[in-house]
């Protein structure tokens, strides 16, 4: 490893809260920072837009509350900044790439949007008749894939999820598409960029893989294993998938995208199989430059694979538990200066235990475009909102002329196009597949009825009566 490409690896175990979160860099295996109290779930730690770690708690290590609790670390501070305690247990989060937002699942089968800056529950809803098992975010951060225990997947939109969580934080949310084709429960997700067909590829303890458009809904690809699967990762290039399995293997297949009304069927026989653990998979995570593979068990081992060569270039033992989160960062995150940080530093809060009432969040919903109404006889013009804690932010600094100010409005800016940009390349291409969809229906119609049209008068004609 080049120091360019130099990486750390936190990694965390659910064994215990004494266990904590140890920062790892991954050429030496040197512990290069340790946060004391920590007992996550898998998928229960992700890194928010490279500045802070945030982790669920396991709740049976928490006894002096019923509910569940979710703790938010500055990257380079083993001190926690804030401990939440939302009213029920929560098990996987994700948060979308702009650090605004973070989803958390609980048992119930409910979700939790929050917003970051303000720490506000925007809505909670009822996604799921099982356990959250795992949660992911589209490329763009336009879509919320969800999966749980019951082997189910189902797609939201941001887009309207933000919008209802205007009017109620609590309630029913419809889906964009929903999959029941899983037998057991849903243990990974993965989505791709794709441009305008972009994927997602879910696994489950039922011994698949299956990719899919997130677009069309369609199956494309389906993989089957002779063993649960319990991880899976994308390499950058989102060529190539791994799997881990339940019995310590990784297995290596190309994405082979075939036709859509064809969904191909791999077996393992066809992959390529990394063995270097003796329990199961527990997590896996690419390394940015695409160059390493890192591997986590519940032998309590973690391992970096050289992925030109499929071979093991570094072997860590974690004696605190058996691993089940693991997150790359880059090294240089760790040593960044304060006063370099704080220039972008995103504004994070105490996370609220539960809903707003109905009213509480009227003109203070992020990044949602609205529109004057025709009967106002006004002209319909799209704005958009930022959030009042981020405005007083920048206020505040402004007033007191710190040339941080320029640097948050011009970041919040930027941050409000591209995520418009984003919102209006999804809906424009959901438009162009439903209009596909309706012109094959109704070209299908045409010929259906032409086709009764012919068969009717083959039998009215007069000419065959006679003959």
């Amino acid at each position: 490893m080049t120091s360019r490409e130099r990486e750390a690896v936190v990694v965390c175990t659910g064994e215990n809260m004494n266990a904590g979160i140890s920062i790892l860099e991954m050429e030496t295996g040197e512990e290069l920072m340790r946060i004391p109290t920590c007992a996550s779930p898998p998928h229960g730690l992700v890194c928010l837009r490279e500045q802070y770690l945030v982790a669920s708690q396991i709740q049976k290590h928490h006894r002096s509350y019923a509910g569940g609790a979710i703790f938010i670390w500055a990257l380079n501070k083993s001190q926690v900044l804030h401990r939440s305690y939302p009213i029920e247990p929560i098990g996987p989060i994700s948060c979308t790439k702009n650090g605004f937002y973070l989803i958390g699942g609980a048992p119930s089968g409910n979700i939790y949007l929050w917003e970051v800056s303000s720490g506000r529950l925007l809505k909670i809803w009822a996604a799921h008749h099982a356990s959250l098992s795992c949660l992911t975010f589209s490329s763009d951060d336009s879509l919320l894939i969800s999966g749980s225990d019951d082997g189910v997947v189902f797609v939201w939109s941001m887009i309207c999820l933000l919008d209802m969580a205007d009017s109620q934080s609590t309630g029913s949310s419809t889906s964009i598409h929903s999959w029941s084709d899983h037998d057991t429960s849903i243990t990974d997700l993965v989505s791709t960029s794709g441009g305008s067909s972009p994927m997602l590829i879910s696994s489950s303890r039922d011994g698949t893989c299956k990719v899919r458009n997130l677009v069309s809904g369609s199956l494309l690809l389906n993989f089957t294993f002779s063993s649960p699967i319990t991880a899976i990762a994308l390499d950058p290039g989102e060529q190539m998938l791994y799997s881990g399995c339940m019995d310590g293997r990784i297995c290596i297949s190309e994405l082979d995208i075939g036709l859509e009304d064809n969904p191909t069927v791999f077996s393992e026989d066809q992959m390529t199989v990394l063995r270097g653990h003796k329990g199961s998979i527990a997590a896996l995570s690419i390394s940015m430059s695409g160059l390493y593979l890192v591997s986590a068990s519940n032998d309590c081992t973690a391992c970096v694979w050289d992925v030109a060569s499929s071979k093991v270039i570094r072997n860590f033992i974690y004696k605190k538990g058996p691993i089940t989160n693991i997150v790359v960062i880059p090294l240089s995150l760790l040593s960044l200066k304060e006063g370099y940080r704080s220039l972008s530093r995103l504004r994070v809060s105490l996370l609220d235990k539960g809903p707003h009432p109905s009213n509480a969040f009227e003109g203070s919903i992020s990044l949602l475009q609205t529109y004057c109404t025709l009967e106002d006889k006004e002209v319909s013009v799209a704005r958009f909102r930022s959030t009042d804690s981020l405005n007083e932010q920048i206020l505040d600094l402004e007033q007191r002329r710190t040339p941080e100010a320029v640097q948050m409005r011009v970041e919040t800016m930027v941050e409000q196009r591209l995520w418009a940009a984003a919102m209006t390349k999804q809906l424009t291409t959901m438009n162009k597949h439903l209009q596909s969809r309706l012109l094959d229906l109704a070209q299908g119609r045409l010929l259906d009825d032409s086709n009764s049209t012919t068969r009717k008068r083959k039998f009215t004609d007069p000419t065959e009566h006679i003959k």
